[in-house]
């Protein structure tokens, strides 16, 4: 709707704790990735950490699980979110997410419309998995395959493991 902003939160559960050689990689490129997706046109928000350098918002631990991580952000639409997600360095390193994050059996990323200047809390963001989860893809949660307006994800998208 007119007006109206694109939330979306993405979940998973490390292969390691963030200190582990074996996340090393992915650790080393939050800071520039997460910098990139803020320097996008269409860019709103983000859900920070303590700013510490090479965190980016790891330490918010899910379930008090230290390997279990969440991104939630704000985008002016679809469009501007999925050009950042397959069109940037971030393609590279979601290509690669099998190395870093185990697989999830079920859906661990969620889109919805929230209204313009709204910052969406973690708990809402998990409310609207957990949604999507039970109840597949609607106005209220939904993925990439739901957007009418998702184009890119459709030619771009890498591998699909579990979305």
């Amino acid at each position: 709707m007119p007006g109206d902003h694109l939330a979306q939160l993405n979940v998973g559960r490390l292969v390691a704790e963030t200190h582990d050689p074996r996340v090393a990689e992915f650790m080393a490129a939050l800071d520039r990735v997460n910098g990139l997706g803020k320097r996008m046109p269409g860019f709103v928000w983000m859900m920070e950490g303590s700013g510490e350098p090479g965190k980016g918002n790891t330490e918010t631990k899910l379930d008090g699980d230290p390997r279990y991580v969440a991104n939630l952000t704000v985008w002016e639409s679809v469009e501007a979110l999925e050009a950042f997600v397959w069109n940037t360095a971030h393609r590279q390193f979601y290509a690669r997410r099998a190395e870093w994050f185990e697989l999830m059996p079920e859906r661990h990323f969620v889109m919805w419309r929230v209204p313009a200047g709204h910052r969406p809390t973690l708990d809402e963001g998990l409310e609207r998995l957990a949604h999507l989860r039970a109840h597949g893809d609607s106005d209220h949660a939904f993925g990439w395959e739901f957007a009418r307006e998702a184009r890119l994800w459709r030619t771009r998208a890498c591998a699909v493991a579990a979305e």
